[in-house]
């Protein structure tokens, strides 16, 4: 999934999975011409059966549309999913731990802030992407890190794992990350926030224009 030409879209739910959001995360996969080829499923407060329960029908959609199924924090929870892939915080463990308990295949993303310093340490640590931002404040979650798009531009010219921008990413802003060589766009509310298809449909206008 990380091998996709160009700037593609990263999906991040919503804290709440259920109900009707099996249904919006197909649309959202199914509009923008497979643009979406990555999905982050991010749930808090809940324990790891009841993420388990919730994930499950997600990860089915994902897996019939090509679409790379990430964990979000939890290592425990993507080694039980089997999850194509596990995000990890600064303060969620060590690339090394994470790559020892889910094996070799697994992609392995790491929040880097606004920091080169991070980003390289991920690099040489083995993670398979890295992630900056907020660039643009963010209703989804708060952030005091607001890095400059050249970040983005600093780390395409000198290194070969893809770069994840993440924060506030609407159609309307995420030109120029996509012309500083953004390989992802992380989005969430920008999405889910109303139509999801039109809403992908829109990132889509606005990456290949």
């Amino acid at each position: 999934m990380m091998n996709a030409p160009d700037c593609q879209l990263y999906l991040i739910s919503p804290l709440e999975t259920g109900g009707s959001f099996p249904d919006r995360l197909d649309r959202a996969l199914a509009a923008g011409d497979g643009l979406a080829t990555a999905f982050q499923f991010r749930v808090k407060d809940v324990d790891q059966h009841e993420a388990a329960r919730l994930a499950a029908p997600l990860q089915e959609i994902c897996a019939a549309r090509d679409v790379g199924f990430i964990v979000n924090d939890s290592v425990p929870l993507a080694k039980r999913l089997k999850a194509d892939g596990v995000h990890l915080g600064q303060s969620d463990g060590l690339v090394a731990d994470a790559r020892e308990e889910l094996g070799r295949e697994i992609q392995i993303g790491i929040t880097c802030h606004a920091s080169r310093h991070f980003a390289m340490e991920a690099g040489e640590a083995g993670a398979d992407y890295v992630a900056f931002g907020s660039f643009f404040p963010s209703p989804t979650k708060d952030s005091e890190h607001r890095p400059e798009p050249e970040i983005l531009e600093w780390w395409s010219a000198l290194f070969e794992i893809p770069c994840v921008a993440i924060g506030g990413i609407t159609p309307d802003n995420c030109k120029p990350l996509v012309k500083a060589g953004a390989d992802f766009l992380a989005v969430s509310h920008a999405v889910w926030g109303g139509d999801e298809a039109k809403a992908v449909a829109a990132f889509a206008r606005a990456i290949q224009n």
